[in-house]
């Protein structure tokens, strides 16, 4: 799900933007009011697992990561995930599947994240009610095919999910990128899966980055729902000139970028219900390990961890 450059110019909210005012003592006493660990999802270090399990996940501890999500065990055992995470000091507390993966799959998902001790699954995408419909379509044009009667559709999936989810001892939650910002038949898309998913089976991990790009305000998403966003995805954008060429919004490191975390983990911690904070970079301008490290600067500096 990527939007067009165009997209993310349109829709930048100023409220996010680099320039707040906050001084960085403040910026630390709001941050350090959420009181959560340092973590990171694992995604953003997807070509590195594969090719070394153990070291990747070292180098991340050593980056004082301290809680990991999961996008993919990358054919380990449970017993084998286990150990490496202990090894590097990470704690595991939540993974993600697609839509999907937890429709034809749920009953092994829920027996090997039990096995591990996850504490919450999230649904890290949507689906069309109706696949086929975009069969033909540009991977790029999938995302905007997305009716309202979709949306509507996997609210009804994600409470019958939760449900189940939920009986088997973990939380369960969802996970948004840009589409779910998108006006539909004068309809934002997000307030619908709000309206329709019950607070009892469905938390939101808001994924910051792509809010802003969809054309949201993370800081009115927290205020206007103060009890149902309990998780955060953080990344950032480079905001490009509108004379530049087409393109996709430009992945930064944190910091780097258009988006200002201050104002965000502010309200956070005024809401008072984020039980974590996942930093994800989604391609890397330097160095993978480097990148990471900038992120967790960043973070620490906000008085995260």
């Amino acid at each position: 799900m990527k939007p067009s450059r165009r997209d993310f110019l349109k829709t930048t909210s100023a409220s996010v933007l680099c320039g707040s005012a906050l001084l960085l003592n403040s910026r630390q006493t709001f941050a350090k009011a959420i009181n959560v660990p340092l973590g990171l999802q694992l995604y953003s270090v997807r070509d590195l697992l594969p090719k070394d399990y153990q070291g990747t996940l070292d180098q991340v501890g050593g980056l004082g990561f301290r809680e990991v999500e999961s996008a993919g065990y990358f054919n380990h055992s449970a017993a084998e995930v286990k150990q490496a995470m202990e090894h590097a000091k990470l704690k595991l507390v939540s993974a993600h599947y697609p839509m999907d993966s937890l429709h034809k799959q749920l009953d092994e998902i829920l027996s090997f994240n039990k096995q591990l001790g996850v504490g919450s699954i999230i649904c890290s995408s949507p689906r069309l009610e109706d696949p086929s419909r975009v069969a033909n379509m540009k991977p790029e044009e999938r995302s905007h095919a997305f009716t309202l009667e979709d949306w509507r559709w996997n609210a009804e999936q994600l409470n019958t999910l939760g449900g189940k989810v939920n009986a088997a001892g973990f939380k369960f939650g969802y996970h948004n990128h840009f589409t779910e910002f998108h006006l539909t038949d004068g309809v934002v898309p997000y307030d619908e899966l709000m309206r329709l998913t019950d607070p009892a089976k469905v938390t939101m991990e808001m994924d910051c980055g792509w809010v802003v790009v969809g054309g949201g305000d993370p800081v009115a998403y927290l205020r206007k729902y103060p009890t149902r966003i309990s998780m955060l995805h953080v990344k950032d954008f480079k905001r490009k000139d509108a004379s530049a060429s087409a393109g996709e919004p430009v992945v930064e490191e944190l910091g780097r970028g258009s988006i200002d975390y201050a104002p965000i983990f502010a309200e956070a911690a005024k809401a008072g219900h984020l039980s974590h904070i996942f930093a994800e970079q989604e391609a890397f301008n330097v160095p993978p390990m480097e990148s990471l490290k900038i992120d967790a600067d960043y973070l620490r500096k906000l008085g995260i961890g």
